[in-house]
């Protein structure tokens, strides 16, 4: 029931497909970007730190609940104190939030040496009460985004009934440890291993770049929802050529829409951010889009490129895709 409600397939029977939280990449500018060019059903915004000094009326205001409209945006929620936690839920749910997602995966050192993000798997203990008591907060679903484990997957099993304990509605998976980071390839065995032990849904996440990875996945996997971060800075199109073939449909990538998706993410940074920023900002995002493998071997002079002013490097940029933009991103 859970599963119909929350992650609902679409007519044609593709999974509910979400745009992943990521930490330095994934900021308002790239969902306000890659939501012009959509296919996806719900984004979950980046974590939002929860301090043991935390002021959370101060903190929750960054998030804004119609920033995607109609695309629903899910708050995530990162920390440790219990009370905080859930005061912090209760304040973003105030303000508009469809869903709370408590992290568990987060693996950078400056979080978990605070206790928080990844390091929460370290005692499953721990990690429940810190779900249990934002399920207990709040009326809208909460949710558990978690890795494998810490160092190890000792506690994997421990770690996933904890979070099933708590309340939450469903759990979404990054099979990679702490330790992991994002090197070895994603241990999907791990998410199969995750539905055959619970009775809540688990969504699949790590190393979808293609249609075929997120066929994969759910064959292999059975997982009950498909959540895709970097794949989705690497090809943007990837939800809708999931969606399309689902729906047994050809779906064309277009230069002009690629064009609008970088024009709305230079748009949408502040004018206060000096030229260099803006420029390394937009450096990030191609670095992602030319890993792809059609364009690669351009990726290191993009990067190594002098443009002190973002647009003139993003039209020398889009010399190299936008009239191939079909043949590049064909899946």
């Amino acid at each position: 029931m859970l599963t119909n409600k929350l992650l609902a397939k679409d007519g044609n029977g593709c999974p509910y497909l979400q745009l992943a939280p990521m930490e330095g990449v994934g900021d308002t500018c790239f969902r306000k970007a890659i939501a012009t060019i959509g296919g996806f059903d719900e984004a979950v915004r980046d974590f939002l730190r929860v301090p043991s000094n935390a002021h959370v009326k101060s903190l929750s205001k960054v998030y804004c609940s119609n920033e995607l409209w109609p695309v629903p945006l899910a708050a995530q929620i990162m920390g440790s104190d219990t009370i905080l936690m859930a005061a912090m839920a209760q304040e973003l749910v105030l303000r508009g939030a469809p869903r709370i997602d408590v992290n568990c995966g987060c693996p950078s050192n400056t979080v978990t040496g605070k206790g928080a993000g990844s390091s929460l798997l370290k005692d499953p203990n721990t990690l429940y009460e810190v779900a249990k008591s934002v399920v207990a907060a709040v009326s809208v679903p909460v949710t558990v985004k978690m890795r494998s484990g810490y160092e190890d997957t000792a506690l994997f099993k421990e770690n996933l009934l904890a979070a099933q304990e708590s309340g939450v509605c469903y759990i979404t998976l990054h099979p990679r440890t702490k330790v992991d980071g994002y090197g070895p390839p994603a241990k999907w065995e791990l998410i199969a291993e995750a539905k055959s032990l619970l009775k809540i849904p688990v969504v699949g996440n790590g190393d979808i770049l293609t249609v075929s990875d997120a066929r994969e996945m759910l064959n292999t996997t059975k997982c009950d929802g498909l959540m895709i971060g970097r794949g989705s800075v690497i090809n943007p199109f990837i939800f809708h050529q999931i969606k399309a073939f689902f729906a047994k449909e050809d779906f064309i990538p277009l230069g002009e829409k690629m064009m609008g998706y970088f024009d709305v993410f230079l748009k949408s940074m502040s004018p206060d951010i000096p030229m260099r920023i803006q420029v390394n900002k937009l450096k990030q995002l191609l670095s992602f889009l030319f890993k792809n493998q059609k364009l690669l071997e351009y990726r290191q002079q993009i990067l190594n490129s002098k443009y002190e002013e973002p647009y003139s490097l993003l039209q020398y940029a889009q010399s190299y895709f936008y009239k191939n933009c079909i043949n590049i991103f064909s899946n």
